[in-house]
């Protein structure tokens, strides 16, 4: 209904104050889960809009913060955006005032858990070996110039880089570094339920390729329809993803040899990551055998 003014209602909804870009697979679902009810968040993880829904225009997007407290910051934990060059742009052009976060990962545990996501999804097929030596750049998030491309379009003071490694050392420390930096008082993580368990393992295969490629597009699906609730139940460590993405075999370690010509290949990367952030890396580029197959993680 218009107003008495003639002038239309403005449309339901806010836009994020901070989104957390990733890349996948560096605890951007264990951010999520501790956040929520803390700061505002779309009702669902991914809303993909500035990736792969751009097309359904800002007022779609607006409608997934319109339960947001006016009193928080909102914000969306979104990491296909980190190597998304047109999801970069977008996201300046709609929100540039707005603050980023980019989680980082030892790259080679990261491609493998990522490859291990997208194969459990039917996204990609045949061994991670295989995928590597056909197209790297499938699973590889390239960190340095992505980083240095989200610095230059937002202002280095605008975005806060986090490691996993910190993650696993001491989630709450990790936690209180974000917290500060989206302007919210820190979160006790001994006050927020289910925080110390892992949410999104990618140890086994899905029990049904066919039946997790379905759960992906139907979720897809509801949230491109706004079906919200909907859609959540298939979020991640529902019963419902678990029955659809989890079950199958386990996924074997990586093989120690390809793992250290990885980190062969990117050790001028891993360099090049460690002056940008000023942060020695060194386990990155030779870490022992246990740490890097161990495959646990949130």
């Amino acid at each position: 209904m218009s107003q008495s003014n003639g002038a239309e209602a403005p449309p339901a909804g806010r836009l994020p104050d901070f989104i957390a870009v990733g890349p996948p697979r560096t605890g951007t679902t264990w951010l999520d889960r501790t956040l929520r009810g803390h700061v505002g968040l779309p009702s669902i993880k991914e809303t993909q809009f500035f990736a792969y829904n751009y097309n359904l225009g800002v007022d779609w997007y607006r409608s997934y913060f319109r339960d947001c407290p006016p009193g928080l910051p909102a914000g969306e934990i979104a990491p296909t955006y980190f190597d998304h060059p047109e999801a970069r742009s977008r996201i300046a052009a709609v929100i540039p005032r707005c603050r980023v976060i980019c989680s980082l990962r030892d790259p080679v545990d990261r491609a493998y858990s990522h490859y291990k996501a997208w194969h459990r999804a039917g996204l990609l097929t045949g061994s991670f070996e295989s995928i590597v030596e056909r197209s790297w750049p499938a699973i590889s998030a390239n960190y340095v110039a992505n980083l240095r491309a989200w610095q230059s379009m937002f202002g280095v003071e605008n975005i806060l880089v986090v490691l996993y490694d910190d993650l696993r050392a001491s989630p709450q420390a990790y936690l209180d570094a974000v917290c500060e930096f989206i302007g919210i008082a820190q979160v006790d993580l001994s006050a927020v339920p289910r925080a110390s368990e892992p949410i999104n393992l990618s140890d086994r295969t899905a029990r049904s390729l066919m039946l997790a490629s379905m759960m992906l597009k139907l979720r897809d699906g509801l949230i491109r329809r706004r079906y919200q609730r909907l859609a959540r139940l298939v979020e991640a460590g529902t019963p419902l993803w678990k029955l659809s993405f989890t079950g199958g075999r386990p996924y074997p370690a990586l093989d120690p040899a390809f793992d250290a010509h990885l980190r062969r290949m990117l050790r001028s990367e891993i360099e090049d990551l460690e002056s940008l952030l000023s942060r020695d890396l060194s386990v990155w580029k030779g870490a022992p055998p246990d740490y890097r197959i161990r495959g646990r993680g949130l």
